[in-house]
């Protein structure tokens, strides 16, 4: 008889702790939010691994002793994704202006630019491809485009630092 009750009281404390501290574990994650489709004259932000707010890292394989100008692959499951923002939001924010129903991630500003993804709702995290080469270490940008275009559209733009996890 002992055994059975010991038995129970384990089985009716652990259940207690798991609900006590799941509210716990889940602030500690980010709030999941359904996809909500981009659309026109709507202000946005970019983001890489989750920033803004602080420093957006870029992690990158580069083994051996770095050399300058030396490129190598990003590490698999490095999230990039937009989100709505509020006009008066610190940090670079991207405007899709009259038109814009999407929205491309794309490191770099000009015509060589390596695109990374395309949004057409926020809230959707995509990863950023291995099989492209970037810089081992140093800054960069990733600019977040609307599209399609229009005069009253702006590209947000996020600063970025590349960071060698050499293996």
């Amino acid at each position: 008889m002992r055994g059975r009750f010991s038995r129970s009281l384990l089985v009716m404390t652990s259940a207690v702790l798991a609900l006590a501290l799941a509210p716990a574990a889940a602030a500690g994650a980010k709030s999941l939010q359904d996809p909500v489709p981009i659309g026109p004259n709507e202000y946005f932000t970019g983001l890489v691994n989750n920033h803004p707010p602080g420093q957006a890292v870029i992690y990158v394989v580069c083994p051996g002793p770095l050399q300058p100008g030396q490129t190598g692959h990003p590490t698999a499951s490095q999230p990039v994704e937009v989100e709505p923002a509020s006009p008066t939001s610190t940090g670079d924010l991207g405007y899709t202006g009259s038109a814009g129903d999407e929205i491309t991630a794309a490191l770099g500003t000009t015509s060589t630019s390596i695109v990374l993804a395309s949004f057409t709702s926020y809230f959707v995290q995509q990863y950023i491809p291995t099989g492209i080469e970037v810089p081992c270490s140093g800054t960069g940008t990733v600019a977040f485009i609307p599209s399609p275009g229009s005069s009253t559209a702006k590209t947000a733009i996020l600063d970025v630092t590349f960071e060698n996890i050499a293996v």
